[in-house]
């Protein structure tokens, strides 16, 4: 008798079963609570200064409002990706999203700085159940390929441009209202989030759920905390300090036997299927070598824009605009039109290089530049590049990825960018600091000296920023696949162990 092989049944999240208007209306949800994760990297640094000035802490200890957010969230987004591979990818959503507005709201009331820290070590852990969470669910909703393609042109653009909303609106919100509010203004993206996340998104546990590997948990949660933490220190302490490279030494290692462990656990937290294709392995590290090089433009162009040529917080934010624009139509662009007929192996290192072209144009910045001849120019280079990275890269990161893995694929995108990110704050943070503090060697420390040795600082950082864009160019192309992806579920193969 011939036998018919069944088709596995997915999960019924995110809304397939509904009509294609209700997809868009998740799109929506996820798109928002995306925002609100990614914006609250940086709309806190523009609140730092009178936040310092209120709760009176010192600068030594300014880093932990960043550093503590960073840290939960970078360890733990594999863990809170496998966790809704495990309950649900609705009920987390859902419970990402009150825990993280509960924890905006004890930072935005924060009497002291031990409380305001507790509150950013909170969003973090909230976080990163959120951010995974919401991936997989677009994962699992957009299954035509016309309309992932959309989807996750937005969807990449929103990623992207998140750190440039931030910094608008922290500078609107602290210069016309109050630091708190940087804060307090995550309660109504979320509450929008979740009534819309509520009504929308279909209940129902997932079906052949993966059971939890409790030692490799403990093992990368490990190793990234000690990672992210290392370079974090970096910004402190010199690279020769125990507290620096003891921390990264010991990531390394943890981080290694974890990838060991994942070769012989019966359930892995990260399988191998998931990570071993060339097109998903490329797309990780485009989103880990990317985000390194954008804090180059987001934080020291900021400094640049306020320092240099004294902007204000919401000027500096409006200044971002037009790359937000560019990034957001080159998104859609790319993965609806581009990708389907050219693939991703033209694409996204093109987009490595036109990122690396505009950090380069950004060195011929001084004191002197004005906004619509030097600044503008390079801020559209950027976004054309960008806008070719993040949305193909998310796209090609969780496609034909198996829905049981579609959580922890997705939290594999957000931890390449996050620790990618952490990595080139502190990267380029030491190495802008020595150049500003090697420029000053043998001069007097006039204001014009102090103004050209910031210059030197933003230059080295754009430099840098330059490399890891050049790198992230030889790496997608050589390791994207040539011509349009075709992708297919996943599977996992048979077991030759117990």
């Amino acid at each position: 008798m011939a036998r018919h092989a069944r088709k596995p049944r997915e999960p019924a999240e995110g809304g397939q079963g509904r009509g294609s208007s209700h997809r868009w209306w998740v799109l929506g949800v996820i798109g928002l609570a995306q925002l609100m994760v990614v914006l609250d990297a940086t709309i806190v640094n523009i609140a730092l200064p009178s936040a310092q000035q209120a709760l009176g802490f010192s600068d030594g200890n300014r880093q932990w409002i960043v550093t503590a957010y960073a840290l939960a969230f970078g360890s733990l987004l594999l863990l809170g990706g496998r966790i809704a591979d495990l309950v649900g990818r609705r009920v987390v959503f859902l419970t990402g999203l009150v825990g993280f507005a509960l924890a905006s709201a004890i930072g935005g009331a924060a009497p002291s700085f031990e409380v305001l820290v507790l509150a950013r070590t909170l969003q973090g852990m909230f976080g990163a159940l959120l951010a995974p969470a919401a991936l997989s669910l677009l994962t699992t909703t957009f299954t035509v390929p016309k309309e992932r393609a959309k989807a996750f042109g937005i969807y990449g653009a929103i990623a992207g441009a998140g750190g440039a909303v931030g910094l608008l609106l922290g500078g609107v919100l602290t210069e016309y209202l109050d630091w708190r509010w940087c804060l307090y203004v995550n309660l109504l993206f979320a509450l929008v989030a979740f009534l819309g996340g509520w009504r929308l998104l279909d209940a129902g546990a997932p079906v052949d759920r993966p059971k939890l590997d409790i030692p490799g948990t403990v093992l990368v949660s490990a190793g990234l905390f000690c990672i992210v933490f290392g370079f974090s220190r970096a910004e402190t302490h010199p690279w020769s300090s125990p507290d620096t490279w003891g921390f990264l030494a010991a990531g390394a290692v943890l981080v290694a036997a974890f990838a060991w462990w994942q070769t012989r656990a019966a359930h892995p937290l990260l399988p191998m299927r998931v990570v071993l294709d060339r097109d998903r392995a490329a797309s990780f590290l485009a989103m880990f070598i990317s985000g390194g090089g954008l804090f180059g433009v987001f934080l020291f162009l900021t400094y640049f824009l306020q320092k240099s040529l004294f902007y204000s917080p919401v000027s500096t934010g409006l200044a971002f605009l037009p790359m937000i624009a560019v990034m957001i139509a080159t998104s859609v662009t790319t993965t609806n039109v581009l990708v389907p007929r050219l693939g991703a192996k033209p694409i996204v290192p093109l987009g490595m290089g036109l990122a690396a072209a505009g950090m380069v144009w950004l060195t011929a910045l001084d004191l002197n530049s004005t906004y619509l001849a030097h600044v503008l120019p390079p801020l559209i280079c950027l976004g054309l590049g960008l806008g070719m990275i993040f949305a193909t890269a998310m796209n090609l990161a969780t496609a034909g990825v198996a829905a049981r893995d579609a959580g922890v694929a997705s939290a594999m995108v957000n931890t390449s960018q996050q620790v990618g990110g952490s990595i080139g704050t502190a990267l380029l943070n030491t190495l802008a600091t020595s150049a500003a503090a090697n420029y000053l060697v043998g001069r007097r420390p006039t204001p014009e000296a102090v103004a050209q040795a910031q210059l030197e600082s933003y230059s080295t950082a754009y430099w840098w920023s330059a490399g890891f864009f050049a790198v992230g160019f030889l790496v997608t192309v050589l390791l994207y696949r040539r011509g349009v992806p075709h992708p297919h579920p996943v599977e996992e193969p048979a077991r030759t162990r117990g």
